[in-house]
Order: C-alpha cells, then sequence, then structure tokens
C-alpha cells in the first residue's frame, strides 16, 4: 500500500510502540488517529507529532463504537488498524493464578483487539480493501515460567490473527502479526515511563521499521507473520 494520504488507526498510540509506529507513518504522509486511556498524555503525544487524538479504552464495547464513530467523521475513510494496545499485568507462577488476573489481561490483549477488529472487518469487507496489523509478541510463540496469562493472551492473539487472514483474505483484506521480543519501552509500567534506552536492546522504532515496511509490500501480497530480536541482546 502507499503510505501517504491512506488513514491509519491505532490502538494505545500515546507511548511506546504505538507512538513510534504513528510518528513514521506521519512521517511517510499517513493520517494517523491514536487511542489511549491516559487523556493527558495521549493529547500531549498527538500535538508533538502530529496525530489525531481519540480517548478510548479498547476493553470497553461502548469506547471502540466510539472510537470508530468518531475516526470516520474526520477521515471519511479507514485504511489500517493497528491493533497495539495491550498490558502486562502479574507474572504469577501456577501456584498463585487468579481469574481477575486473566480478566485484565485479556480485556485488552484479546478482547479489544477482536472489538477492534470486528468494526475494523466491517468496513474492510464493504470497500473489499484494508489492513490490520496486529502487534503480538515472541511470548506468544513460546511460553516461560510465570508467563502463563501474558503468554496465553498472545497466543490467543496469534489464533485469532490466523482466523482473520482465513476469513478476511476474499475481501481483499491483509492482515499481519508481528511478534517484537523485548521491547524498551513503558510497557509492564503503570505510570507509563520509558525506560532507559540501550544499546544493544529493540526500541519502538525497529518495530514501527517492521510494520511500516509490511504495510508497504504491493497490495497483490502480504507477509502473514514476522518475528523481531534483537541482533545481540546479551
Amino acid at each position: 500500500m502507499q503510505i501517504n494520504n491512506s488513514t491509519f488507526l491505532i490502538t494505545g498510540g500515546s507511548l511506546g510502540i504505538g507512538r513510534a509506529t504513528a510518528k513514521l507513518l506521519i512521517e511517510k504522509g499517513g493520517k494517523v488517529a491514536i487511542t489511549a486511556r491516559n487523556k493527558s498524555r495521549l493529547e500531549k503525544t498527538a500535538k508533538e507529532i502530529g496525530a489525531f487524538p481519540i480517548h478510548a479504552d479498547v476493553s470497553k464495547q461502548e469506547n471502540v463504537k466510539k472510537t470508530y464513530e468518531t475516526f470516520i467523521k474526520e477521515f471519511k475513510k479507514l485504511d489500517c488498524l493497528i491493533n497495539n494496545a495491550g498490558i502486562g499485568g502479574k507474572w504469577n507462577d501456577i501456584f498463585d493464578l487468579d481469574l481477575q488476573d486473566f480478566m485484565n489481561v485479556y480485556s485488552v490483549n484479546v478482547f479489544g483487539a477482536a472489538l477492534m477488529t470486528k468494526y475494523a472487518a466491517d468496513i474492510f469487507k464493504k470497500q473489499k480493501y484494508g489492513n490490520i496489523i496486529n502487534i503480538s509478541s515472541t511470548a506468544g510463540t513460546k511460553g516461560y515460567a510465570n508467563g502463563t496469562v501474558y503468554s496465553s493472551s498472545k497466543f490467543a492473539l496469534r489464533g485469532m490473527t490466523q482466523c482473520w487472514q482465513a476469513e478476511l483474505r476474499k475481501y481483499n483484506v491483509r492482515v499481519i502479526l508481528v511478534n517484537p521480543s523485548e521491547v524498551l519501552t513503558a510497557f509492564g509500567d503503570d505510570e507509563g515511563r520509558e525506560r532507559k534506552e540501550v544499546a544493544n536492546k529493540l526500541r519502538g522504532v525497529e518495530i514501527a521499521h517492521t510494520i511500516v515496511s509490511t504495510l508497504e509490500m504491493d497490495g497483490r501480497g502480504f507477509i502473514p507473520e514476522v518475528t523481531v530480536w534483537a541482533t545481540n541482546p546479551f
């Protein structure tokens, strides 16, 4: 697809990967709306990078519906949804698991992504065209100790991505899964503080580059899944 003059909706766009992706798309001429739960941080980011802010929580269906109403009113059409909003939750072992831990993480990482995609799919089906990027994790390709809640949420997103690929290809919709390994963002920090950059660790900009690169492939083809590792994180 051509990034210039295309429209993008990015969830969790005020920090980290979402912010870096929005910034890069805007630099390439894209028209970008970002969503976030923290209104002040959302508006600050939008002003700094030139994005359109939509204050919303993807875990609430009424917020999701409002997001699309606001977006279409502003941009008239949608070319690409980027499901970036995600939380880490608690890193409990099997002996300390609690149902609420699952509900907190799944409400965003799984249910939120599904609801955002449902509304995007309705638009894309009608226009016979569209792109969906799901930001997952290497945790969704291999489990690890104390990762039951988070890892399983990303395995779920990977499974849903494959379902949507099967359902939406006939409408000329590309659904792409991006699996970053550890990225030094504010992920997992309730205060939204970015972690200090480390020379051999991934940044949001590397994932943004990956997202934009997959989108820029001609529309006749797409990359179903891509994983990004730090070259030498040790």
